[in-house]
């Protein structure tokens, strides 16, 4: 049973086509998500639980609430958001990581023309699972100790699917997602109170960070430039207007010759002025932007 279906079969309280407007316009405005007028059922299923541990009793009033308190505001998206995730999700882009990627930034270096340093940024990491799957994959081919240096940026708009990635802690099933070598090489089984659980090796947490980005809002703390950005399936959710400005401003956070993944389901039509297609949602910085910016 879905979480929507869950809150109508309890009780949940209704919500007007009005008050499901101005949450409408005020989750637009807080994160650029735009929630279709079929998404009201999805609405009150995602918000109802919450309703209940506060002792609210309608939408009206819990309008007026995270319209006056910004803590508020923060749960009610993190409640919003959806965070389907999993290890090594779209492999292909994982084997052109392993493969082409690693390569030319090895043979780059040995030429001397970058350092000996991987900026990766996962711009919508919900639980994990992909910054650490990043993790496994470039520390792979860039241990410790080989004179070269990972960091992997993790972002979300979720402050709870953060703490839970911060934790790099997951159900011991998660495992089978994740390819025998990497298991063995970089992961850890729970004993004891965590038995049933894996857990992310100490050479992995070292080298991914948290922090809380809204890709909506003007300003990113996040530094930059990087060799690659991780933003799938999150541009779906915005309005086009929205789209064009944060792909712009991810290009402008790339290295020159950096890479932007997207999810399978998103398109940049209209948008690749300064981007070559390199494989199925995978672009990068074109020549003529490289050597304007090197």
């Amino acid at each position: 049973m879905t979480s929507a279906a869950r809150a109508i079969a309890s009780g949940a309280p209704s919500i007007t086509d009005e008050e499901f407007a101005l949450f409408q316009r005020l989750i637009q405005s807080e994160a650029g998500i735009h929630l279709a007028p079929m998404k009201k059922t999805l609405l009150v299923g995602r918000l109802s639980r919450r309703l209940r541990e506060l002792g609210v009793p309608s939408f009206s009033r819990y309008l007026k609430l995270v319209k006056a308190d910004e803590a508020e505001r923060v749960r009610m998206l993190d409640c919003i958001c959806t965070n389907e995730t999993h290890f090594f999700r779209e492999p292909k882009h994982f084997e052109l990581l392993d493969g082409r990627l690693s390569a030319e930034w090895q043979a780059e270096a040995d030429a001397g023309l970058r350092p000996r340093r991987i900026r990766v940024w996962s711009a919508a990491c919900s639980t994990g699972e992909e910054p650490y799957s990043l993790a496994m994959a470039l520390l792979a081919h860039f241990p410790p100790g080989s004179g070269w240096e990972v960091e992997i940026l993790a972002t979300d708009l979720s402050t709870r699917v953060l703490e839970r990635a911060r934790e790099a802690i997951w159900p011991a099933e998660k495992a089978e997602e994740i390819p025998v070598r990497r298991l063995k090489a970089f992961m850890l089984r729970g004993v004891g109170a965590r038995e049933g659980k894996i857990a992310a090796g100490p050479e992995l947490r070292r080298v991914v960070r948290f922090a809380r980005v809204n890709l909506s809002e003007e300003r990113w703390p996040v530094g930059g430039p990087f060799d690659a950005v991780f933003c799938r399936n999150v541009l779906i959710y915005f309005g086009q207007a929205l789209k064009h400005r944060v792909v712009a401003r991810l290009i402008e956070h790339l290295a020159p010759g950096g890479y932007l993944f997207l999810g399978h389901a998103e398109s940049l039509i209209g948008m690749t002025r300064h981007l070559e297609l390199v494989a199925p949602t995978v672009y990068q910085v074109e020549p003529r932007r490289r050597a304007a910016r090197a």
